[in-house]
């Protein structure tokens, strides 16, 4: 069962963020291998489903709903901007529009549920629905890329609680040149930027409870 954002304390007795560590250095290994795609994505998914079995690393400032839309912290951005982490927090209802990423990218489920439409984009360039939705549960993962399929739109599948999913893409997803859609395939470009300034200290090891003095959890 998922933790609900409210539950979670900022104490470092409980929240893990050596597990978050622990995953930044496996996928950045992971890139190092210079591998094609198709593993990337593969063996990425593998690396975020082990993330998101234990419910207990993101801290609550990075799980905050807002009222006016959804919110994208980033929780680490690698240091050649290789690719990036981020914690997607949807308010009760909240949608984005159609929109592409330009780059790889996989989402995992935390905690809740999500609605996603895929899209494709015909000759004349309009968009059509690319089959019936797909509700991501806890533990799911999906992924997007200009290759495997990159326009979507995604929706809280619920309307009366916070979901959250975790993303990890291609890049420093908050400074790519993107783009939203209408059906008829007229576009607009955006820079999402994040809705943090900050970010969470995944490298102060003498915070692992497993590491402590004296051995003591």
């Amino acid at each position: 069962m998922s933790v609900s954002a409210q539950n979670i304390s900022e104490t470092p007795q409980t929240v893990r963020l050596d597990r978050l560590r622990d995953f930044v250095i496996a996928f950045g290994r992971l890139l190092d291998r210079g591998i094609e795609e198709s593993d990337l994505l593969r063996d990425g998914a593998s690396l975020l489903k082990s993330l998101l079995l234990l419910d207990d690393w993101l801290p609550q400032r990075y799980a905050q709903p807002a009222s006016d839309s959804y919110r994208q912290y980033l929780l680490h951005a690698d240091g050649a901007e290789r690719f990036s982490v981020v914690s997607f927090v949807w308010g009760p209802g909240q949608t984005t529009p159609i929109h592409d990423h330009t780059t790889w990218g996989l989402i995992g489920m935390l905690r809740g549920a999500e609605v996603e439409q895929h899209y494709v984009r015909h000759r004349d360039g309009t968009l059509a629905e690319d089959g019936v939705p797909q509700r991501l549960v806890v533990g799911a993962v999906d992924a997007v890329s200009p290759r495997v399929g990159d326009l979507h739109r995604v929706s809280n599948a619920y309307d009366d609680r916070t979901s959250i999913s975790i993303h990890v893409y291609g890049g420093n997803i908050g400074g790519v040149l993107r783009s939203v859609y209408q059906v008829d395939g007229t576009s607009k470009t955006f820079i999402s930027g994040y809705s943090n300034d900050d970010l969470p200290n995944i490298w102060d090891r003498s915070k692992d409870s497993s590491k402590s003095i004296g051995g003591e959890a």
